[in-house]
């Protein structure tokens, strides 16, 4: 071989080895740029699943928060039911349907909270809603079960014994007439003079001098001529004072009272509310303690026959001449006279003239009319005159002849008046009878499902009955339940006007209404008549 050709196939083989060489080198370098690839992948992997766990992790605390308001908007609706179950005036379809829909919001909130993958605003939203209105209602519910505690089951009465000297006197208090001479009376209500008494010797330390008299009317008499210094009597008789002594209650003036409690039996805890049942509703012209015993000058019975859903409202002039049984012994007085001796005594002489049963009584005073009919929102009264009331009637204002609507200061200026009304205090009796149609009306109709609460908190302390908290419950549950419409009745005994000696007050005649007996007849049949269940003529539809 010669050397030519050794040289060429050196040059080729070195040729071959820097080919080898380059390739190892791009070799390597790919292999670098492939770790570093791979590197960087790995990064990105690892930078996307940090990037990832920010989300779940917000999404996780959205959804414990709303499944904590849940649970708070749950037991916010199971306090609520309960509370419901206490009142008891939700007949038990509309308790269930109820229940059954708080379920359901509850269910949805709690699956969209649970399962929602965004934050689920609207239903912690729903959910807070849901927990705040549970709660009020929860607060209602318990504040109307006490009030009505408070209206319900009454079954005691209250005296206020007074000790009264002229306007002008010096003394202000019972300590300042220590050395005074005390005019009593102890043929009406001596057990409570005497009480009253003992108590003043107690409070002045020593026994103070007194007079007896015979009558009310010789004390107040002698209080005025200055043979005694102070008189004591029972507050219930300020009314009759002033019919006899003009301006009495601003010639004189109160400086010791005393407050005396008895019970009164409650015939009618047995009475059952589906079937005939009367009540006697007693207007206390006063604005004090609606247990304290004083004159009556509304007297209205509502017979009612829940299986017919009839009402008869009879309406008694308050100076209707009657006995007070087991009181006046045979002589007769005024029959606002005799809610100074309870309201036991006023039903008493209604259940006599009428020769029927009364089985329970409600006592409403002026604050308690203005807020029944406010929290109806008003009623819509039929008169029978158009007229204007006068200033004592405590509001001046102009009545029309067909519909008003009043409030409920407007429908007690309407009770009041009977200045300006043809036939005066009979005329007044049927007036107070349309405000209570109109009254009874508003609660049968759906303004008593709203209105309920209110009615039966704002009365409280001007409301008292001997009706339990279970017949007012079953009454509401019953009326809900059906809503019928009832048939309403109204019915006034007539009489004639006269001067007549009173048991209350001897001192002299007082102007007295005798009884048209066949007014009185036309109510007892009437009163048989719907207890037997007959259909009664001449009745207004609340519908």
């Amino acid at each position: 071989m010669s050397r030519r050709d050794e040289e060429y196939r050196k040059n080729q083989r070195r040729k071959k080895q820097t080919s080898g060489s380059h390739t190892s080198g791009k070799k390597k370098s790919s292999n670098v740029k492939g770790q570093a690839g791979h590197r960087n992948n790995a990064t990105g992997r690892s930078q996307g699943k940090h990037r990832g766990r920010r989300p779940v992790r917000k999404n996780r605390i959205s959804r414990s928060i709303g499944l904590v308001l849940s649970i708070i908007q749950l037991l916010a609706s199971i306090v609520f039911m309960v509370e419901m179950k206490i009142l008891n005036m939700l007949p038990m379809k509309y308790y269930l349907l109820l229940g059954a829909v708080l379920f359901l919001l509850f269910a949805i909130v709690l699956v969209t909270q649970y399962y929602s993958k965004k934050k689920g605003i609207a239903g912690k939203v729903i959910s807070v809603i849901m927990t705040i209105v549970m709660i009020v209602g929860s607060y209602y519910c318990a504040r109307t079960s006490s009030a009505l505690d408070k209206v319900t089951g009454g079954d005691y009465k209250l005296d206020k014994v007074v000790v009264a000297v002229m306007a002008d006197d010096k003394a202000e208090e019972i300590k300042d007439a220590k050395e005074y001479t005390f005019g009593v009376q102890y043929k009406m209500n001596g057990s409570q003079i005497e009480e009253t008494m003992t108590a003043v010797n107690e409070e002045l330390g020593t026994e103070v001098k007194t007079v007896e008299y015979d009558s009310l009317a010789e004390q107040a008499q002698a209080l005025h001529d200055g043979k005694v210094d102070a008189i004591v009597y029972n507050e219930g008789y300020t009314g009759i004072l002033e019919e006899a002594f003009e301006n009495y209650s601003q010639n004189t003036k109160v400086i010791y009272s005393h407050s005396i409690k008895s019970k009164v039996e409650n015939k009618s805890k047995d009475v059952e509310v589906d079937k005939c049942f009367s009540v006697y509703i007693s207007g206390i012209d006063v604005y004090g303690a609606i247990e304290t015993n004083s004159r009556s000058d509304v007297n209205i019975i509502a017979e009612v026959n829940p299986t017919t859903h009839q009402i008869l409202l009879v309406t008694t002039p308050r100076d209707y001449y009657v006995e007070i049984p087991g009181i006046s012994g045979g002589q007769k007085d005024k029959l606002t006279h005799a809610g100074i001796y309870g309201v036991d005594a006023s039903m008493a002489t209604l259940e006599q003239l009428y020769d029927t049963e009364l089985d329970f009584y409600a006592r409403v005073n002026f604050t308690s009319l203005i807020d029944i009919v406010d929290a109806l929102g008003g009623v819509d009264v039929e008169s029978e005159q158009a007229f204007t009331t006068s200033e004592d009637s405590g509001l001046v204002m102009n009545v029309v002849q067909g519909t008003n609507h009043f409030n409920g200061k407007q429908a007690l200026a309407f009770s009041r008046e009977r200045q300006n009304v043809d036939g005066g205090d009979n005329q007044r009796g049927k007036n107070q009878q349309a405000v209570i149609t109109a009254m009874i009306k508003k609660m049968v109709s759906p303004a008593i499902l709203t209105g309920a609460n209110e009615i039966i908190s704002s009365v409280s302390g001007n409301v008292d009955t001997n009706m339990s908290t279970d017949q007012i419950q079953d009454l509401i549950k019953t009326q809900l339940a059906e809503a019928p419409a009832w048939n309403i009745k109204s019915m006034a005994a007539e009489g004639t006007g006269d001067d007549q000696m009173c048991y209350s007050y001897s001192g002299s005649t007082l102007y007295v209404m005798q009884p048209n007996q066949d007014s009185v007849n036309a109510i007892k049949t009437a009163i048989d008549d719907l207890e037997a269940g007959k259909a009664l003529e001449g009745t207004v539809s609340t519908q």
